[in-house]
């Protein structure tokens, strides 16, 4: 299973990360190119542990252990119009996020898994280093498939 502790995934990640553009257009939800890419470097924020949501709350405890051996058992990409939990609705510079997000997913990988965090994910609940790996590049690549790239 493709995940972001494997060099030749991070230089695939990067590679389609510097094809979006400003006028990339969505394939489907509501934000845009700049606001997605804030918000795929929020999701490592949160796998690092920079980032700390509170932990799994009612509907996240109950279908969270339903769904999480769905996404981790084959490379299969989320589906279009997942849920989020982390909503980026102001308005962001593509140029300013993407160097943001490229030097994450650099300091991610190299880091490795000692650098994920042991705090439970606010739905799937405790990850392994794996896990977090996996979950990021799945993560990442449904926005950037969301903008055709």
């Amino acid at each position: 299973m493709k995940n972001l502790f494997e060099p030749a995934t991070v230089r695939e990640v990067i590679a389609r990360v510097a094809h979006l553009r400003p006028e990339s257009q969505r394939q489907w939800g509501r934000m845009t190119v700049g606001q997605a890419v804030a918000h795929c470097a929020a999701g490592f924020e949160m796998a690092s542990g920079d980032r700390r949501p509170p932990g799994r709350r009612g509907f996240g405890r109950i279908i969270g252990r339903i769904v999480k051996p769905m996404v981790f058992r084959n490379n299969a990409p989320f589906r279009r119009n997942t849920p989020t939990m982390i909503e980026v609705t102001d308005e962001r510079d593509l140029a300013t996020e993407r160097e943001r997000l490229l030097g994450i997913i650099d300091r991610f990988a190299a880091m490795g898994p000692p650098g994920c965090t042991s705090h439970p994910h606010p739905f799937f609940g405790q990850l392994t280093p794996q896990e977090w790996s996996i979950l990021m590049y799945k993560h990442l690549d449904h926005h950037l498939r969301q903008f055709g790239v």
